[in-house]
């Protein structure tokens, strides 16, 4: 009973941002920080120069996307992997040894 709860308040929280129309009315209602500071830049500054470009610019969205989830994956991997390490060893130190 509690798992099915759980599952529909994620299910409430993934959708109900989508039924009120979440965003500004704009082109891209879940805009990145990046595009709305370059359009409040080109807004103030019409003439601001960027004192360098990126190494890589993917050839669409979708790679964008993919190599943003790839890059957070491999995050979440690495932190479990060190509290997984800590909780160990820590598990280890507390355990009595049977040296006696």
């Amino acid at each position: 009973m509690v798992t099915a709860l759980l599952m529909l308040a994620v299910a409430a929280l993934a959708v109900t941002p989508l039924a009120i129309g979440a965003g500004d009315g704009g082109e891209e209602p879940f805009a990145g920080a990046d595009g709305r500071a370059e359009a409040a830049i080109a807004e103030n500054d019409p003439g601001y120069e960027p004192w360098f470009g990126p190494l890589y610019e993917p050839p669409s969205g979708e790679v964008e996307s993919g190599l943003f989830a790839l890059q957070a994956a491999l995050g979440a991997g690495v932190l479990g992997y060190c509290l997984g390490v800590v909780r160990t060893r820590r598990g280890r130190a507390a355990a009595p040894r049977g040296d006696g």
